[in-house]
């Protein structure tokens, strides 16, 4: 605990200094509007920039010299409080066996509602575009780091039990979270009934990954049937994602999606996956074998970025999510594709990709934090729909046992490893905050507290309880 006394001090400091009525950006944050202004200030910025040089040369040489005439200065700040802030609450999480994304997020709602203290000056932190972009590529790559641990032939390879599991596992949820929604909030669309439905489908695949691995129970068969099932419930998600965010768009320009239209954005979704796996796989080691020929470095690393960041722009150019478009160039990339790579002293793409991914994604995870109101829990009902939610998401992920096939497994276990929403649930969380409906957020501020707090339950029950389920299979097994 020691060790973490200066950086909460250096945290303190900051704040004082940034407090309310001082500050590098206490003016301005006071008046930032919530909605996102980049545009606008941009092009202020610009005219202002414009009406300076025709009024004085000293005035621009003065501007040169200041903070705010820098558009990365805040971002400085920015990533400065984030990353201390998530290595903070990454390590008490830690320390308490839970997954460091828990440790992220709280750090991010705590910092999120430092204005409740009378400190608001950090309240730039949420609106600031350039901090944003930097959360999206984030989860670009988060996406991109999951497709690349998870393997297409092991998705098959674990046959009917994966994907009976896997499809309980997202429809259960769904109509479950629907039905919460629906009852819970009459008077909202059903369109937001869908989206809050489609939260609750995705599994971290991630967190189970790592309790499993701590246990040393990766190899066995249950094992193997959660993390297939929990990559097959990545994808359907994702392609569910892809409807309600397609039904969403058509009635924001007025229209309605029939039948055919639905299945047409399923077909999309799925042809895009299908496609970039095959194509992919056939061209990536090709291209990989060519360019190997090149003795610069960091050749491997670029080229897989631009990859990654390639099909998640395609993605979004036929309306579905970038990250849909990163986890399918995850899932191509292997590492036959790039043994030349290798084989002249390269490390793995993972090793790669990890530092980056270290930097990038707790700035996400943060960022999900701070947008959590505290100020929303004391509204009618919200803490109660957050209890009702997480009760959906923990049901609707039990029945998945239903759904092991195979005599003498231990199903709950199964169910159990099944629970955790992590990190996805984060992030369709975070996409229906961005989404607009008839000129509100799909996801308001009220619902996306409730649906953190499920992320959080799920998420926090899940390594205890898993490790009971695996010592009482094995009990079971041995008598």
């Amino acid at each position: 605990m020691r060790r973490l006394i200066p950086a909460v001090l250096l945290i303190a400091m900051v704040g004082v200094l940034l407090g309310p009525g001082t500050g590098l950006w206490a003016s301005n944050s006071a008046e930032a509007p919530k909605e996102d202004t980049a545009v606008t200030d941009s092009h202020e910025s610009a005219v202002d920039a414009t009406a300076d040089e025709q009024a004085a040369h000293g005035s621009s040489d003065e501007a040169s010299h200041s903070g705010h005439s820098s558009p990365v200065t805040p971002v400085l700040l920015g990533l400065v409080i984030i990353l201390v802030a998530a290595k903070i609450g990454g390590e008490l999480a830690e320390r308490f066996d839970q997954p460091a994304v828990l440790g992220e997020l709280v750090a991010g709602v705590v910092i999120g509602n430092l204005a409740l203290l009378g400190i608001s000056s950090l309240d730039f932190l949420s609106t600031n575009e350039g901090i944003a972009i930097l959360a999206e590529i984030g989860v670009i790559l988060l996406l991109f780091e999951v497709g690349l641990e998870s393997k297409v032939s092991e998705m098959l390879s674990c046959g009917a039990s994966s994907l009976l599991v896997a499809v309980l596992g997202v429809v259960a949820p769904f109509f479950l979270g629907w039905g919460v929604s629906a009852w819970f909030l009459p008077d909202e669309d059903l369109l937001v009934h869908l989206f809050i439905g489609a939260t609750l489908c995705a599994t971290s695949v991630g967190i189970t990954a790592r309790v499993l691995t701590d246990l040393g129970k990766v190899t066995t068969r249950e094992s193997k049937i959660i993390l297939g099932a929990a990559v097959i419930d990545d994808v359907l998600g994702l392609v569910i994602l892809a409807i309600v965010s397609g039904v969403i768009s058509a009635a924001n320009t007025g229209g309605t999606l029939a039948s055919m239209d639905v299945l047409l954005i399923v077909l999309k979704a799925a042809g895009f996956l299908v496609g970039a796996i095959l194509l992919g796989g056939w061209l990536s080691p090709r291209l990989f074998r060519v360019f190997s020929r090149l003795q610069i470095r960091g050749l491997l690393l670029t080229l897989s970025l631009s990859f990654c960041f390639l099909l998640a722009y395609l993605a979004n150019v036929i309306e579905l999510a970038p990250i849909v478009g990163a986890f399918a160039a995850g899932l191509i990339l292997e590492d036959a594709h790039y043994k030349d790579f290798l084989e002249r002293g390269d490390h793995q793409l993972e090793e790669l990709i990890h530092p980056i991914t270290t930097f990038l994604v707790p700035v996400f995870f943060v960022l999900m934090g701070i947008k959590v109101d505290l100020s929303t829990f004391g509204e009618k009902g919200v803490l109660g729909f957050a209890a009702l939610l997480s009760v959906a998401a923990i049901i609707g992920k039990m029945l998945c046992a239903f759904g092991v096939l195979e005599k003498g497994l231990d199903r709950i276990s199964v169910a159990v490893g099944m629970v955790p929403r992590g990190e996805v649930g984060l992030i369709f969380a975070g996409i229906g905050a961005s989404l607009v409906l008839h000129g509100r957020p799909v996801i308001s501020s009220a619902i996306f507290s409730a649906v953190v707090i499920m992320v959080i339950v799920t998420t926090l029950m899940t390594p205890p309880v898993l490790k009971i389920t695996l010592a009482r299979g094995e009990r079971k097994k041995a008598g």
